[in-house]
């Protein structure tokens, strides 16, 4: 079920790059922007990362933490974040229970051919927990952009 504007963020506690522990309850009294991705060093996926990577600063002095989401293994984000020297942690979630809290874990098709995955969303929290907008299948050119807009004007 898709999140909405105002509904209280569904909780979460996941293992981190860089051996954090990363939850919503410990991110309390600040904005977070978790945005939810498919794939570790694919195209889109890698574009995204640079994106929001290139903003962390912006969103630094806008009071807001970025999280990458994706299934991929901590391994993975590892490598990930390590290639494309990403200052923001990702979030690993094998077991998908995030994923599907936040609606990101959908029914998707390639060629015909139907597949579980993550729809491409990104979620912004506000101090208190809640939900304060949700981007869903986003399109990546200029999307860390208006994610900063709006998180500055929360």
């Amino acid at each position: 079920m898709p999140l909405n504007p105002g509904d209280p963020a569904p909780d979460f506690t996941l293992p981190g790059t860089g051996g954090e522990t990363i939850s919503l309850s410990a991110l309390s009294g600040r904005k977070a922007v978790l945005y939810f991705y498919p794939k570790d060093d694919t195209s889109g996926c890698t574009l995204e990362a640079q994106a929001f990577n290139g903003l962390r600063q912006a969103f630094a002095e806008a009071g807001t933490v970025v999280i990458g989401v994706s299934p991929d293994s901590l391994k993975s984000h590892e490598k990930f974040r390590a290639k494309y020297e990403l200052g923001f942690p990702l979030a690993s979630d094998e077991e998908k229970g995030m994923l599907e809290a936040y609606g990101v874990w959908a029914e998707k098709s390639m060629y015909g051919r139907k597949y579980m995955g993550v729809e491409r969303t990104t979620v912004l929290v506000d101090r208190d927990g809640r939900v304060a907008r949700v981007w869903p299948k986003v399109k990546v050119p200029g999307h860390a952009d208006e994610v900063l807009a709006a998180a500055r004007a929360l």
